[in-house]
């Protein structure tokens, strides 16, 4: 389970993790920059989304991002979360110092010219219409997330609160981001594959090591105040079926409860042997599908119940069911067989997933965001070792209706 990795930080507070594998020629070069749309204020959301697709445009010596990596046989690609702005590149390890050149000269000198910003605009909302607007389903998330949550930024969307706000970007809002955020002392660097700790420590100091480090003033992000009652919406929309998304607050990753809230959703709604899969799916008239899981935000969460429903039934009758299904778990002890299933479930997927070079490297890019690599297998551990009434415990605390919030989304 241990990852090796090596780590060290520049001068300009960069900090570089270094996992060698010999076993292939490849390596990937992940860079992840600690801002997310948790990062942006009312009136200019998106705005970590949008920057997202601004950084493969140009920069000083790069006139097209993709094609110069493409010429030494890489690939890459980035996502925007609430937390982070990821990006990475897989290519032939001999090729390594070419990720160094083009992922340093963006981090130093993009070329935010209007060219590049308009036409990352249009991108930006074509994709905000055909994914949100004209998607069945496409706003769930923008309901959620704005009855979810009263002052916290996680009460929009990545892509942004509304289209306006992207149209709204002035130039200088571009680059304020752009200089507040896009910093060596606000990234972590992760180089995996066959490569050594010497030769990217070599290439890193080269690289990045003369870009200047920027005066982080980090905006202080407004806490909710604990929920004290259910919320309710309900919107109409031209969709097949109905839908329903319950959500209960949750802790933050880190957090003492935010484990538990996860097994609870594993238990509850992974996978088809789930309790919802068993008896609201299968054993059950209501429901053509339904699962629960977790957002494991940096911040304190969500764990979501959601399901569609079948032709003709309503959210508001599925949702008694799915209470039912949720009390009759409360009241009985969690069977140690069922309890052991599930943790057998995670440690499969842990070992699955670290099959992948890719997945190991992004591993302790995430984890050395929340505070150091070694948190990965602190945490695996941590899971292991709790118990059935632990977790009992949590779910009652957890599984307060106070504490829901719930959108019916409602076929016209």
């Amino acid at each position: 389970m241990m990852l090796p990795y090596n780590r060290f930080f520049l001068d300009n507070g960069l900090e570089v993790i270094v996992h060698e594998d010999q076993s292939s020629k490849m390596a990937v070069f992940n860079l992840l920059y600690k801002v997310g749309s948790r990062n942006e204020i009312p009136g200019k959301t998106g705005l970590a989304h949008f920057f997202e697709h601004l950084m493969f445009g140009s920069s000083a010596n790069v006139p097209v991002f993709d094609r110069e990596l493409e010429r030494v046989g890489g690939n890459c690609n980035a996502f925007t979360s609430p937390d982070i702005t990821n990006y990475y590149m897989n290519l032939p390890a001999a090729n390594l110092e070419t990720a160094f050149w083009l992922e340093s000269d963006r981090m130093l000198q993009l070329s935010l010219n209007d060219k590049t910003i308009e036409t990352q605009r249009k991108v930006v909302l074509e994709e905000y219409k055909q994914r949100y607007l004209n998607q069945p389903y496409g706003e769930v998330w923008h309901h959620l997330r704005e009855l979810a949550y009263e002052v916290h930024p996680y009460r929009w969307p990545t892509i942004g609160q509304s289209p306006e706000d992207i149209v709204g970007y002035t130039k200088d809002d571009v680059w304020s981001f752009y200089k507040k955020h896009y910093a060596p002392n606000n990234a972590i660097l992760v180089v995996g594959g066959a490569v050594s700790k010497d030769q990217v420590a070599k290439l890193a100091e080269k690289w990045f090591g003369p870009i200047p480090s920027f005066e982080l003033n980090p905006h202080l992000i407004p806490d909710e105040s604990e929920q004290d009652k259910k919320r309710i919406k309900e919107v109409e929309y031209p969709v097949p079926t109905d839908a329903l998304y319950k959500a209960f607050k949750m802790p933050a990753k880190g957090e003492d409860g935010f484990l538990e809230a996860d097994l609870i959703s594993d238990l509850l709604g992974f996978g088809k042997s789930s309790i919802l899969e068993q008896r609201l799916v299968k054993n059950g008239k209501l429901f053509a599908s339904a699962g629960a899981y977790i957002l494991g935000s940096i911040d304190p969460g969500l764990l979501i119940f959601s399901g569609k429903m079948e032709k003709e039934v309503s959210a508001k009758e599925a949702e008694k069911a799915l209470d039912e299904v949720i009390h009759d778990f409360l009241q009985q002890e969690v069977s140690e067989e069922n309890f052991q299933k599930i943790k057998n479930q995670g440690r499969a997927m842990k070992t699955y997933e670290s099959i992948q070079l890719i997945n190991r490297v992004m591993n302790l890019a995430f984890y050395a965001n929340l505070g150091h690599p070694d948190l990965y297998w602190e945490e695996y551990e941590k899971k292991s070792k709790i118990g059935p009434d632990q977790l009992m415990s949590w779910s009652k605390k957890l599984l307060d209706e106070k504490q829901a919030s719930v959108l019916y989304y409602q076929s016209k």
